[in-house]
């Protein structure tokens, strides 16, 4: 007899933003190592405005431990009106691409376990 395994509605969610996270916690890593250990590196550090989707303060907190856990971004502030998140990242090219990926890495996967 085969069991398909069958997580309750927003289990699903939870599994897959569990295993995105610890995807980015893998290339993360390795991209950090690569900038310390690099001899000739400079990495190029900003704090970054992530504009928010998520409201609830449960969203908003996941969103900042999934960021904070991640190695070579911080986030360092949600501010007043809880619509946008300051993050510091280690090393980036584009504002724009740091946003990007935020969003939808994280945030769209915290959003479907909100809906």
């Amino acid at each position: 007899m085969t069991r398909i395994l069958k997580l309750p509605g927003k289990g699903v969610h939870v599994l897959v933003l569990a295993v995105v996270f610890l995807r980015e916690l893998v290339v993360s890593s390795v991209a950090v190592t690569r900038t310390v250990l690099s001899a000739d590196a400079q990495p190029r550090s900003a704090i970054i405005a992530v504009p928010l989707d998520v409201r609830t303060d449960a969203g908003i907190t996941t969103l900042a431990n999934c960021v904070t856990l991640t190695p070579g971004t911080t986030a360092l502030h949600v501010s007043e009106d809880r619509r946008t998140l300051f993050v510091h990242v280690l090393d980036t090219v584009s504002e724009s691409e740091v946003v990007a990926g935020i969003k939808s890495t994280f945030e769209r996967r915290i959003r479907e376990i909100e809906a």
